[in-house]
């Protein structure tokens, strides 16, 4: 019976919400007739069809049918800003009027560089890509080529870019390099498999929270675990930051107190344009300098000055350390409210996370790996997110919670609100604390 009241429930809530929005609907119908799905990044699709957005302004956003809402994904971590902060908008046109592409060395790069390796001490040199995903694989590629070792240990559940995906194998999608996919916070079995294949292994690359997979924090005797194996066999731990430089003033390898040997960067770091880096030992990252390395590292646009003026405005004005504390204490603020909320209730549901970034999941006990999730049940994750347009909140289909600077607790008051009337509202859906 609760499996047709869900699906009764959801029917409902897309015949709503497809007669509430059909200019988003006429739209997607247009766009579909040129792009696969009437779209170019798969993640932002969902049924019945998404939103059109038509323009954005602090955190909140306006939809091509003029419903407002406020934002709580935050272009996936990417818009840590909110949308058109005058001091990136001011930066960036003043950019602007120096020339776009100067096909050289410019004057920004290294102001922004130097911003990055003395906010993150572990990274002793940089380069910048174009994208998370480049940074990752310039990293990989880094360590095979200093090694001289082809495997690659990566952990079930990780997502490091459109090419390097992983489930309990590597997604289809994925580049094929030589990886060895491990369980995610566990410990005793990456130890074991790291000992075991040690003279084969390149790198370890891992997020110190998996965030794609549904904001899971990794543990501190796992992600030590791997510290100490790479210098054991003699590989090289990569952290990929790319999500989770931004949950701690210095990124949240430092506060847990590990260093990598290489980290990635990308998203916010930028001012929240296309940008990536990878960076860390200075004795690693002379591979690519041209006077005496062996690597070559392309990419047209690494150092627009757009995006370089931007990211430098960004972690300076806006992002500063102090800021990044701050968010962060506000996100481990509103995930203890949600949580306290759930057990309240007696509702199988809880929000997992670190900092400004969760993730709600309708299940008891303690997510430690992806396999964890697969109890859950789709439908909720989508009732959950048509519940919250209606309350006039935009979060992720899959239960992702993004903060930026410019939410509120007004905003956040309101988010519990909505978790509240959701609850209320499908309760007899829900599955009971235990």
């Amino acid at each position: 019976m609760t499996d047709v009241a869900i699906d009764q429930a959801l029917a409902e809530a897309y015949q709503r919400f497809t007669d509430g929005n059909p200019a988003s609907r006429r739209q997607f119908d247009e766009q579909a007739r040129y792009m696969p799905g009437a779209n170019s990044r798969s993640v932002l699709f969902y049924a019945p069809f998404p939103l059109t957005l038509a323009k954005g302004e602090g955190a909140a956003l306006w939809y091509a049918d003029g419903h407002r809402y406020a934002d709580f994904i935050a272009e996936y971590t990417a818009g840590v800003y909110g949308h058109s902060a005058p001091e990136i908008r001011d930066a960036v046109i003043e950019a602007m009027k120096s020339g776009i592409n100067l096909t050289g060395h410019n004057l920004l790069e290294g102001r922004l560089a130097k911003t990055i390796c003395e906010r993150f001490p572990q990274i002793e040199q940089l380069r910048f890509t174009n994208s998370g995903t480049e940074a990752n694989l310039m990293a990989l590629t880094a360590a095979l080529h200093f090694t001289g070792r082809r495997k690659i240990v990566v952990f079930s559940g990780g997502y490091h870019g459109g090419v390097l995906g992983f489930g309990d194998r590597p997604s289809p999608t994925t580049v094929p390099f030589d990886f060895l996919v491990l369980p995610y916070n566990d410990a005793q079995a990456a130890s074991e498999q790291i000992q075991k294949y040690g003279p084969e292994i390149a790198a370890i690359l891992v997020e110190p929270m998996q965030g794609a997979s549904g904001c899971i924090p990794g543990r501190l005797d796992f992600l030590q675990a791997l510290r100490d194996g790479a210098t054991r066999v003699g590989a090289l731990l990569i952290f990929d930051e790319v999500m989770t430089s931004r949950l701690a003033p210095h990124g949240l390898a430092n506060k847990l107190g590990i260093k990598s040997d290489l980290t990635t960067l990308g998203k916010y770091i930028g001012g929240g344009r296309s940008f990536g880096a990878f960076g860390g030992r200075a004795d690693v990252m002379a591979q690519f300098d041209p006077r005496t390395g062996s690597l070559a590292h392309s990419g047209t646009f690494n150092n627009n000055v757009m995006t370089m003026a931007a990211g430098y405005a960004g972690l300076t004005k806006l992002f500063t350390p102090e800021a990044a504390g701050a968010l962060a204490e506000r996100g481990e603020a509103m995930r203890a409210r949600l949580n306290a909320l759930c057990s309240k209730e007696s509702v199988a549901m809880q929000f997992t996370g670190v900092g400004s970034l969760m993730n709600a999941h309708f299940l008891n006990g303690e997510v430690l790996r992806v396999d964890d999730l697969a109890v859950v049940d789709g439908r909720l994750r989508q009732l959950l997110f048509f519940h919250l347009l209606s309350q006039g909140i935009y979060a992720s289909p899959r239960g992702f919670i993004v903060l930026s600077l410019p939410v509120f607790e007004v905003d956040i008051d309101r988010f519990v609100a909505a978790i509240g009337s959701f609850i209320g509202e499908y309760r007899s859906l829900l599955p009971s604390a235990k």
